[in-house]
This record gives C-alpha cells, sequence and structure tokens, in this order.
C-alpha cells in the first residue's frame, strides 16, 4: 500500500498485503476523531475522504468549545488533516468507497473504481445527503444565509427576516421554533404537496407566520447572502436567512451491503459505543443519529467508536471481559 505522503494520497492498496487495523469511510468530524484516537492507540488506519459533505459548506460553527469567535467547519477539518498528518500510521486516501464486504473473522475489503483495501475492523461516518432547495447557485449560500439546523444557526438570525422552507409538520414546527427568535417568520412549501396537519397550521396561524403554498422559481443575492425569493406563482418574500427543512438521506449504501440493521428513520442503528450489529464494523456521526446532527455530537461518536475499535483489536488476554 502507498502514499503520496505520510497522511495524503492516492492509495494502491489493491488488496495485496496485511490489513490495517481500521479504514473509516468519511473524512468529516466523525471520521477524522475516530482516526486521531486510533492512531493515539497506535493503530494503523486509512481514511478515506471525497472532500464533500456538511462540513465543506460555508457555514461558522458557533457552538463547539473553545473557538469564541467560531470557527468555519471547513477550518476545523483543515486542521484535524493537519493533526492527523502527525502519525505516520494514519493516511487519507481520496477515494469514493462504493462498495464493503467481509466480516470479522475473515477481515474486511472496501472498494472503489479499480482499488481495493483491506482492514479487520470498520468505521462508518459517511453523514448524510441535505436535501436544499435547488436554484442557481444554490452551493455558494449554503452556510451564509441558508441553513438547515436552527441549533447551529438560530442565535446568529435573531430579529432577521426567515424564510422557512419545507412542506411537512418538521418545517412548521422549525418555523414556530424560529419565532421564538424573531417575529419575521414565514413558511414556503416549495412542493406539490402541503402535508402540514390542522394541528400545526392552527399553531402558526396563532403565531402570525404565513404559510405559502408555492415553490422557489428564483432567488436574489449575491455573495452568498439571499435577500429574495421570488416563487413561480409570482410572489416575492424579502429574507434574510432561509432554512432548509426538507429532510436528509442518509448515505447507508456502505452499510447496506454489510448487512447493517437501520431504524425506520433509515439511520444506522448503534449502540452507546457505536457498534452495530456487524461485529468489527462502528457507525459514528450524522449517519447513526436523527436528532443530534452537530459537529460536537460527531466528534464525540467518533472518538467512541475509535475506543470501541481499539478494544475489539486487543488480544483475549488484555481485555477484562
Amino acid at each position: 500500500m502507498t502514499s503520496t505522503s505520510p497522511a495524503t494520497g492516492t492509495g494502491t492498496g489493491q488488496g495485496a498485503g496485511e490489513p490495517v487495523d481500521t479504514i473509516v469511510v468519511g473524512g468529516g468530524p466523525a471520521g477524522l476523531s475516530a482516526a486521531l484516537y486510533l492512531a493515539r492507540y497506535n493503530r494503523e488506519v486509512l481514511v478515506f475522504d471525497t472532500g464533500h459533505g456538511r462540513s465543506t459548506h460555508h457555514q461558522t460553527n458557533h457552538n463547539y468549545l473553545g473557538f469564541p469567535d467560531g470557527i468555519p467547519t471547513v477550518d476545523l477539518r483543515k486542521l484535524g488533516t493537519e493533526q492527523l498528518a502527525r502519525y505516520p500510521r494514519a493516511r487519507i486516501v481520496h477515494h469514493l468507497i462504493t462498495h464493503a464486504e467481509g466480516d470479522a473473522e475473515q477481515g474486511f475489503t472496501v472498494r472503489s473504481q479499480g482499488h481495493s483495501w483491506r482492514a479487520r475492523t470498520l468505521v462508518l461516518a459517511t453523514g448524510v445527503l441535505d436535501h436544499f432547495p435547488h436554484f442557481a447557485g444554490w452551493e455558494s449560500y449554503v452556510g451564509r444565509s441558508m441553513f438547515w439546523c436552527i441549533t447551529c444557526d438560530g442565535y446568529e438570525n435573531r430579529g432577521k427576516r426567515i424564510l422557512v422552507v419545507g412542506h411537512t409538520d418538521a418545517a412548521a414546527g422549525e418555523a414556530m421554533q424560529l419565532h421564538s427568535l424573531t417575529d419575521r417568520v414565514e413558511l414556503l412549501t416549495n412542493s406539490r404537496a402541503d402535508d402540514i396537519s390542522p394541528k400545526f397550521r392552527r399553531r402558526l396561524d396563532g403565531a402570525g407566520i404565513p404559510v405559502h403554498h408555492d415553490r422557489i422559481g428564483e432567488v436574489e443575492g449575491a455573495d452568498g447572502m439571499l435577500s429574495a425569493v421570488v416563487t413561480r406563482g409570482g410572489r416575492r418574500l424579502e429574507l434574510d436567512a432561509l432554512f432548509s427543512i426538507q429532510g436528509a438521506t442518509p448515505e447507508t449504501t456502505l452499510a447496506r451491503q454489510l448487512g447493517l440493521p437501520l431504524a425506520d428513520s433509515g439511520y444506522v442503528v448503534v449502540d452507546t459505543e457505536q457498534k452495530t450489529a456487524v461485529p468489527g464494523v462502528y457507525a459514528a456521526g450524522d449517519l447513526t443519529a436523527l436528532h443530534s446532527h452537530q459537529v460536537t455530537a460527531a466528534v464525540h461518536e467518533g472518538a467512541q467508536a475509535a475506543s470501541a475499535v481499539n478494544y475489539f483489536l486487543y488480544p483475549p488476554e488484555l481485555k477484562a471481559d
């Protein structure tokens, strides 16, 4: 197995040679945290990072302890990569893993186009795919004026004009919660369907939150800052921030290939140590939970998974049980 530097490279692998201790799929906060802990346990670990995911957008994280002015998630990810580079047994490989198979007895194999790698254990930190509204240049607005999380970005939008986008009770609930931060909230379904229940409709009406059953036609804005949404029906909605509550899909392709049980919500089922139902396979970060999608939670889950992996890899004489 080769790489162009101690921490990053293309990785040739081809399944030859001895397996590494752990392969981590995902280079976001959960994956980097898991890799760092494993490296400090003196384990040989490969991290597969495609450079995509929530932590590659423009948002600044204000909830992470120790950064009084907040820290852009891309900078946190960069710092994590630099930190990991200090450990020669940890390497980052820039390939998209499309297949995973194996078990704890025979070992695991992961594959990308034309390449394969082997490991004794796996940590899946593949995250989720957010369903943001799509319009020209939409990605430039994510994390600057288009958000998905009131916990992450609600405080900075106190008193501002907020447009919640979504057609379900979850969107209505988010609008109600944002109303506690500003009295200038509107909701746009952005869907053919309007699935907001009568109960939540009454709550919205009581709070004076207008509901527009229409879809985004185009937007006005510049340099990542939205100023208005123009609906297909011709309504112009002025705003300072858009909160997209259109859901997210967990990236479970590898999990399903490995036979991991999924919750009804579609997320990977894990225990408190991030163990899945398949021995030797662990999952961490947004892939595992419906409600705690936070950088702080992802870092914790990555560390927890790594500690469980390390214990799993110990020979019997080093285990307490």
